[in-house]
């Protein structure tokens, strides 16, 4: 086995973990939520099959279901996500480097690129879990005070662990 592979189910471990015991004890304001379990998601290589990247995104949001009493939300979201992810991604990077085998992060991308993508990503989990979790458009503005700020959240999160996280020896595109 690849330890890229290897690397990214213990930080992904880590991150369930530390989203279990931390993240979902912490809401702000009422508001915003931290969803930083999806940094590996979002992080995986490009060149995954999309088979694992589907079986990943669900089992690691049947984790996070598991240990926080949110039965399939997690895990919708973060399979439709997954699903998301490439055409997100082709739609910020430039049409030379779509061929390249690309792992998204701040060190590959630059701060334009990544900053774009990671943004609409956590902000497209964020209305995916509300919605899911309400199942209603009555409170839409709720949804959508509650997605935009745990969005925001979650983003500035994200860019403190991908700059504690990725190996800098990474090249840029």
């Amino acid at each position: 086995m690849d330890n890229t592979y290897v690397y990214n189910v213990l930080i992904l471990a880590c991150l369930i973990l530390v989203q279990v015991l931390v993240c979902n004890q912490i809401v702000l304001f009422n508001v915003a939520m931290a969803f930083i379990f999806i940094y590996v998601i979002i992080r995986l290589p490009m060149d995954l099959s999309p088979n694992w990247l589907l079986t990943w995104a669900f089992l690691s949001g049947l984790l996070v279901d598991i240990f926080s009493d949110t039965p399939g939300v997690n895990s919708l979201a973060c399979t439709l996500l997954a699903m998301l992810k490439r055409p997100m991604l082709f739609a910020y990077v430039p049409k030379d480097d779509r061929t390249k085998n690309i792992s998204p992060s701040l060190a590959t991308l630059g701060f334009s690129v990544y900053g774009k993508y990671l943004f609409s990503m956590t902000l497209v989990y964020c209305l995916l879990v509300f919605s899911i979790e309400y199942f209603n458009f009555a409170d839409v503005k709720e949804i959508a005070i509650m997605s935009a700020t745990s969005a925001a959240f979650t983003f500035l999160i994200l860019l403190g662990v991908d700059s504690l996280i990725v190996p800098h020896r990474e090249k840029r595109l």
